[in-house]
């Protein structure tokens, strides 16, 4: 089993981009082992590109998860994102935070996600 955790995101998106980029900042300041893999390695993870679009994925000792799951195996990794890991983890936040990220914030990501792959296509 490795140490090392890989993060599976959508590169295209902005906000997801910016935030990954912040985080991969952070481990790289640390010399932490985390990766981070953009949706062309959706299929080497055995996710579809198009459910890797939908939410971020992070394999972490051979488990696969999605959600704020992923992301709480993320920030538990980055030294100054600890906290909100621990607190995403306590029995009344992290239904809330499953919610809000589940129907609010993944569903607006990904239909823009779609509308700029739409637009990709239209002819100029």
């Amino acid at each position: 089993m490795t140490d090392e955790t890989r993060v599976l995101y959508n590169e295209t998106c902005p906000v997801c981009r910016f935030e990954i980029g912040h985080y991969r900042k952070a481990a790289l300041a640390e010399d932490l082992p985390l990766l981070f893999d953009d949706l062309t390695q959706a299929s080497a993870w055995g996710v579809s590109p198009e459910a890797a679009a939908k939410r971020l994925h992070v394999m972490h000792q051979g488990q696969l998860l999605s959600g704020i799951p992923a992301f709480q195996i993320l920030w538990a990794q980055l030294p100054r994102w600890r906290w909100v890991a621990r607190l995403t983890a306590l029995p009344l936040i992290h239904p809330l935070a499953c919610a809000f990220y589940d129907h609010l914030m993944a569903p607006i990501l990904y239909r823009a996600h779609k509308r700029r792959e739409s637009a990709k296509h239209l002819p100029q």
